[in-house]
């Protein structure tokens, strides 16, 4: 559009074109982007634990359960707004949410149900995006501990306050897409290149503890969907989301499974002990360059995951509507500071996806969707007025009634409860052996230090040259 018949400026197109998208290409970078994000980095780690096939074999089951509850998202979400646009209800102003959806279709049980999984999982979202980014940089220097790089990229992150909504993030999405493109074909090449490490086992499955925690990771991968409706209402024209989840996760497919399947081949075993797939590779300027592209992905994913949070903040104190950038990023502030403060308690890259997936995501993307589905179109009426009506080929609503039920008591049964167990027993396991707070996760022990004890030899023996005290063999002492 012109403003006051003048042509628009170079400036305002080129502000348009990198900060205004709302296409249907927006919202497919904004998922493929959303999706992989550091849980790249983790899953050659959940490889070590369940093995190559079943990995292999959970990555493409969870990645179809992931794009079906997307797509009963997408349809809710038409349902609900067309409703309440016929009753001339203006969003023009405002953001809808997931949780809005349920309390529009189905009441405000389910709304409060609905909020609290999806901001309990939000939040967490965020806070293992503050872990891996410290987690990442450490590989690059390690002058410092994780917990300062925590502390250091909590403050940087802090700043996506300023991102209104996920209009604007077209041009973050699509770079976002880009470095974890790197990302995974690094991992995938530098892995082949390095060949397996002599004496490498792949032994995975060896305990079902490990077997249901590498699972659940996967589970989590391909739950990135909480986001799914704030993206939806970015669109131009939302009705077309419908298959652009399933083409995000095709995509990914073709980042996670070579990454995956290289680096534990060249590790095996090894990965049980290193959460991120960095911390075995060599140093070179290619990891370096696939680190610092991941730390700025990492920021992105963490504005991804904080913004719908942000927008429930702001409608609970009155400021969503408000027009100022700077009063609503001074009012999004406060939702930073505790995911600051868990990031710096539960440090543990790795453990900390599977539980999150085992007890959060798998309510807020599998369960609660599929089921909120069953009871908006229980009545015959309703599946009759229905905006969407469920494909042919699907079975109409019988056989999409039959595929709800499937992913509820599937992912209730393996990823909540055989998941959850195996989870809640590891993610303990690391508290019992690393302790809250810990400065520094998974890192390597200090190098062992050279202090002579002359004490312990025979004092009537020569003294050492200098040259000799200094050799590196001439005495270590374990501190």
């Amino acid at each position: 559009m012109e403003t006051e018949g003048k042509p628009k400026s170079m400036k305002s197109r080129l502000t348009k074109f990198l900060w205004d998208g709302g296409s249907v290409y927006d919202a497919w970078f904004s998922c493929s982007s959303n999706q992989v994000a550091q849980v790249l980095l983790t899953l050659p780690y959940s490889f070590s634990q369940l093995g190559m096939l079943s990995g292999i074999l959970f990555q493409l089951f969870y990645g179809l359960l992931g794009s079906w509850t997307a797509y009963l998202i997408s349809v809710l979400y038409v349902e609900y707004r067309t409703r309440k646009e016929r009753e001339k209800v203006d969003f023009r102003n405002h953001v809808i949410q997931w949780f809005e959806v349920l309390d529009g279709l189905l009441g405000k049980h389910w709304r409060n149900v609905g909020l609290a999984f999806n901001c309990t999982f939000l939040m967490f979202g965020s806070v293992i995006q503050l872990i891996a980014c410290a987690s990442n940089i450490y590989y690059i220097n390690d002058n410092l501990d994780k917990r300062t790089w925590t502390y250091i990229f909590g403050a940087c992150c802090a700043t996506t306050v300023f991102i209104p909504s996920f209009h604007n993030y077209r041009i973050w999405s699509f770079l976002g897409l880009i470095m974890t493109t790197y990302t995974a074909w690094y991992l995938t090449i530098a892995s082949l290149l390095h060949g397996q490490v002599e004496g490498v086992k792949h032994s995975g499955p060896a305990k079902l503890v490990l077997y249901f925690t590498g699972a659940t990771n996967i589970l989590y991968t391909f739950g990135g969907h909480a986001v799914t409706v704030e993206i939806m209402h970015a669109m131009w024209k939302p009705q077309k989301f419908k298959a652009i989840y399933l083409l995000a996760t095709l995509y990914v497919l073709t980042l996670t499974l070579p990454s995956a399947v290289a680096v534990y081949w060249a590790f095996g075993d090894l990965l049980l002990n290193h959460a991120n797939a960095f911390a075995l590779l060599p140093k070179s300027h290619f990891r370096d360059m696939a680190v610092v592209l991941m730390l700025i992905h990492q920021f992105i994913t963490f504005g991804f995951a904080c913004t719908p949070l942000y927008f429930v903040w702001e409608k609970a104190i009155g400021m969503h509507n408000c027009k100022s950038l700077c009063k609503r990023a001074a009012a999004r502030l406060p939702v930073v500071v505790p995911i600051w403060f868990l990031a710096i308690i539960f440090p543990f890259f790795g453990p900390i996806n599977s539980t999150v997936g085992a007890l959060l995501v798998s309510f807020t993307v599998y369960i609660i969707p599929s089921l909120a589905h069953i009871f908006t179109f229980r009545t015959a009426a309703a599946r009759e007025n229905a905006v969407e009506q469920p494909p042919k080929f699907l079975g109409r609503w019988a056989g999409i009634y039959s595929v709800n039920v499937f992913v509820v008591v599937w992912v209730f049964i393996v990823g909540f409860g055989f998941g959850g167990w195996a989870s809640v027993t590891n993610f303990v396991h690391q508290i019992d052996t690393f302790g809250l707070f810990t400065k520094c996760y998974q890192c390597p022990p200090p190098p062992r230090q050279l202090i002579p004890s002359p004490h312990i030899y025979n004092t009537t023996a020569s003294a050492p040259t200098p040259s000799a005290a200094h050799h590196p063999h001439y005495h270590l002492h374990r501190p």
